[in-house]
């Protein structure tokens, strides 16, 4: 079973989180307010993080981006009240895997937990930690790009979708298992927010966009990487 850390400032929410998720045989750590919890996190380094937004002294925003800036991949799904697109958006952009709207059920979370456990062993299994395109160095386990010129910003959402093409080997990704393994369960966006990451992505590891070398277009499929 997996290390599964709960951040949630509301006690009742944290004993009740806490005591489903071990009835499901996961050790389970707990921590009051963002700042513990991100300590927490980087201490002890979980398979899972379930996030609340809201709370003292760091909320989940800025404790999943600091996180990724960290180079922490484990999956965070985010539990909160605030469920407009807005947030959702927000909360996606920031580093989380999945978004979990208030109330909800167990049924619903402890599926949201396996999904997001698959994935990341999936991902930890097929991908390789490191990829070299070009004269770019991709580090995948600090979440860090780097050319000769310097160090490259991607976002947390372009780190996942390039991990995701360098794990299929040369295969074909559609846009379809893009957007379930990179944005979740919850996926809201269409197939176009991959074409638009792919596009980002081109700009920023291409020398050429217009003409990319890497990432390739498969017509009517997906995208397919060459290294």
């Amino acid at each position: 079973m997996a290390r599964i850390l709960i951040i949630e400032d509301e006690r009742a929410m944290r004993t009740v989180l806490a005591d489903l998720l071990a009835a499901e045989g996961h050790r389970v750590l707990t921590a009051a307010d963002g700042a513990r919890g991100l300590a927490c996190a980087l201490e002890q380094d979980p398979d899972l993080i379930l996030l609340d937004v809201m709370m003292p002294r760091l909320d989940g925003f800025a404790l999943a981006s600091e996180l990724r800036r960290l180079g922490r991949s484990a999956p965070v799904l985010m539990l909160t009240a605030k469920g407009q697109v807005e947030d959702r958006v927000r909360g996606l952009d920031s580093g989380a895997d999945d978004y979990l709207v208030k109330p909800f059920s167990g049924e619903e979370l402890l599926a949201r937990t396996r999904a997001l456990l698959r994935r990341q062993k999936g991902s930890r299994s097929a991908a390789p930690d490191r990829l070299q395109l070009g004269d770019t160095t991709v580090d995948f386990v600090r979440m860090q790009a780097r050319n000769p010129r310097g160090p490259l910003h991607l976002t947390a959402k372009e780190f996942a979708l390039l991990r995701l093409l360098a794990g299929a080997a040369g295969e074909p990704v559609t846009r379809e298992r893009a957007l379930d393994v990179v944005w979740g369960v919850a996926a809201f966006p269409t197939t176009r927010t991959v074409d638009t990451h792919v596009s980002s992505l081109r700009a920023k590891l291409e020398p050429d966009p217009e003409h990319p070398r890497f990432l390739k277009t498969v017509h009517g499929v997906g995208y397919r990487l060459e290294c």
